[in-house]
């Protein structure tokens, strides 16, 4: 028998004059998981595959910071976004 996993998203935000770091702004399973896709890619919003930092961030509740010890992963993603948000500002 074999068993799939089901497929895991989260989203991120960080708004500097609101908070100190990046905040979790939605997470989800399976149904959940591929609407929160489907509204990033709806809104243009570039998204990045990473299981274990999703993983990590599923333990987060809604809305709270994410903590120091994942800041340079999750800036690394930030920067990843915007990279791909100034390319395509360029075209």
């Amino acid at each position: 028998m074999k068993f799939e996993k089901r497929k895991k998203a989260v989203a991120i935000k960080y708004d500097p004059e609101v908070h100190e770091a990046p905040v979790l702004s939605a997470k989800g399973s399976g149904a959940v998981a591929e609407s929160i896709i489907q509204q990033a890619e709806k809104h243009g919003i570039p998204t990045q595959e990473n299981q274990s930092l999703v993983e990590m961030l599923s333990v987060l509740e809604l809305n709270q910071q994410i903590p120091p010890e994942l800041y340079q992963v999750t800036a690394e993603i930030l920067a990843f976004v915007y990279r791909m948000d100034q390319r395509v500002k360029e075209k």
